[in-house]
Parts: C-alpha cells; sequence; structure tokens
C-alpha cells in the first residue's frame, strides 16, 4: 500500500501569503475609495466641527445663531433672466428690508425681494468681476472686484439707474498669495465700524474701519485664521443680532458660524438631504442674514435659498 504523499510546508506558507496579499488589497482598495468619497463629501472638513458641536451647552446655543436648527424654506429658486451671470454674493439691507446681490460674469448688481424676486438690475460701469457686496449704513454699499483687486463704496436708492465705478472712492486691496483666488467676500459689522474682508484661498480674514462713510480709516489688518477649516472662502456675513460671523465655502458646501472671538460655534452642510435641502447647493456663492435671523444664500448659476430656524 502507497504512503500519502506529504504536505508541501513551503507551498502552504505561499498558499497563506497570497491569501494576506489578497485581503490586505481588497482592503487597500476599499480604504482609498472610502478616503475619495470622504474628499468629495468633504466628510473631512464637517466631522471634527460635529464632534465639537455635541459639546456646545445650551446656553450658548440659545445665544448663536445655531444653524443646525435651520431649514430649508426656499429651495433653489431660479433668478430669471440670469441663468449666465453667476450670482457671487448677497447682502441684506436693514433700510429697504431687501437684499442685493451681484453679478461675476455680467457685472452688475441685482436687488431682490426677502422670497427672492427681483426689484430690479443696476449695471455695474467700469468692474471687471464683481465678487463681493456689503450693505454699509445711509444707503453705501461696498463692492469688492477680485480681478482688480479693489474696493469701491457706492451710494444706492431708489432712483438708482446705473453706476459708474469712476464716480466714487476707490481702494487697492493690494496683492494676495494667489492673485486668481484673492479678495472675494465683505461683509459690514455695524458693532464694531468695519469692513470684514476674506481673501478666498488659501482661506483668510481682514479688517477695516470706517465710520460708515465712504471713506476708510488706515489700511486693512489681518485676523487670526487658525478656525477657517474650509477649502475656499466664498463669501462672509454679519448676523445683526449675535454679532457672529457667517463664513461661507463652496468647495466645502460649508457654512461656518464664528463667535466675536472667532471661535467656531456651529456649521451647516450644504449637501442634499441636510437642513431641508433636497439636492447639493451648486456653488454656493453668498450669503446673508436679515435681523429676525432668516438666512439667505446665492448660488451660482442664479440659485436662491431661504433659510428658516425652526
Amino acid at each position: 500500500m502507497d504512503a500519502p504523499p506529504l504536505s508541501d510546508p513551503h507551498g502552504v506558507r505561499r498558499l497563506r501569503v497570497r491569501l494576506c496579499m489578497r485581503w490586505y488589497s481588497w482592503l487597500l482598495l476599499v480604504g482609498v475609495i472610502a478616503y475619495g468619497v470622504a474628499s468629495i463629501m468633504h466628510w473631512d472638513d464637517r466631522g471634527a466641527l460635529w464632534v465639537q458641536e455635541g459639546f456646545v451647552e445650551p446656553a450658548e446655543r440659545s445665544a448663536s445663531i445655531w444653524l443646525p436648527a435651520y431649514r430649508a424654506v426656499i429651495d433653489a429658486k431660479a433668478l430669471p433672466g440670469m441663468e449666465r451671470d453667476e450670482a457671487s454674493d448677497l447682502a441684506y439691507s436693514p433700510q429697504t428690508k431687501t437684499l442685493f446681490s451681484v453679478m461675476g460674469k455680467h457685472p452688475f448688481l441685482a436687488e431682490l425681494t426677502l422670497q427672492g424676486d427681483v426689484l430690479r438690475k443696476i449695471p455695474l460701469v467700469g468692474w471687471s468681476n464683481p465678487e463681493g457686496v456689503a450693505v454699509m449704513e445711509n444707503g453705501l454699499l461696498a463692492i469688492v472686484d477680485e480681478r482688480q483687486h479693489s474696493l469701491v463704496i457706492v451710494k444706492v436708492d431708489a432712483a438708482t439707474k446705473e453706476l459708474n465705478i469712476a464716480d466714487f472712492p476707490s481702494y487697492d486691496l493690494g496683492p494676495s498669495a494667489d492673485q486668481n483666488k484673492a479678495f472675494e467676500a465683505i461683509a459690514w459689522n455695524p458693532r464694531k465700524q468695519q469692513l470684514l474682508l476674506g481673501e478666498e484661498r488659501p482661506p483668510a480674514l481682514f479688517t477695516w474701519s470706517s465710520d460708515g462713510s465712504q471713506v476708510l480709516k488706515g489700511d486693512k489688518q489681518k485676523l487670526p485664521s487658525d478656525e477657517l477649516d474650509l477649502r475656499n472662502l466664498s463669501a462672509l456675513g454679519i448676523d445683526p443680532r449675535t454679532g457672529h460671523t457667517l463664513v461661507l465655502s463652496a468647495d466645502s458646501h460649508l457654512l461656518l458660524e464664528l463667535d466675536e472671538a472667532g471661535e467656531q460655534v456651529s456649521f451647516m452642510a450644504l449637501l442634499g438631504g441636510f437642513n431641508g435641502l433636497k439636492s447639493t447647493i451648486p456653488r454656493a456663492e453668498g450669503v446673508a442674514m436679515d435681523e429676525a435671523g432668516n438666512l439667505y444664500i446665492v448660488s451660482e448659476p442664479n440659485l436662491f435659498y431661504r433659510f428658516e430656524k425652526q
């Protein structure tokens, strides 16, 4: 009777190595896919903020904007006739109870109702790429032109039909680390009597003092930006009730709330399925808030959103 063949210990080991390598390859592939999905969905931007929000006390939440409580009541309403104009920013006027938005591709200023209806369009003559707008006081608006690296303070009233850049004082914003991703965001802080300016990439904040007139004092001052966990900075807004800052990022699909010390308080993901949104906001470029706490966002090319706290 023949003896059974002896097993080959080297062959067994090679088989085990191949099986292990196959499992490692699958795990590596799954890891790469997971990382890619996380990067595309920007989970890395939101994970730490979500954990941080869990430690915020109820009293602090009630004293803040608290973005997680907001839900969309107007979702992706199209601004008629602006499909090719690229809505670039948004600002609320407490004097007129309306919103002002600048269009970057074909420069003009649009006045909107709080429901996203277009009241009028004001051509901006001499601007190249207006990307930011802020409502100051006494009918004054500050407009940032990213391509010209300029800040112009204009006067707008009910009779205004056109604005010419040569008729108003202009301020040089100076060079940026990336000249193609320069100053894009602006907001007026009435409490501190200063303009808040934002560079798109890398995200950075600056202030420039004013008394609400067309005269700016001194030069812009850079603020610490350690709390800007964003891929880019698209727009800024100031909550008139709390003085907190809204920081919008189109690339991160994220709206961030900072307190007056510049610390992160809350955030809102601008993704479909979150905060009452049916679909992801494609490219959020402007944000504003009124004195009642209602939140407004515009997205390229011509989409309007309104959020209310539930």
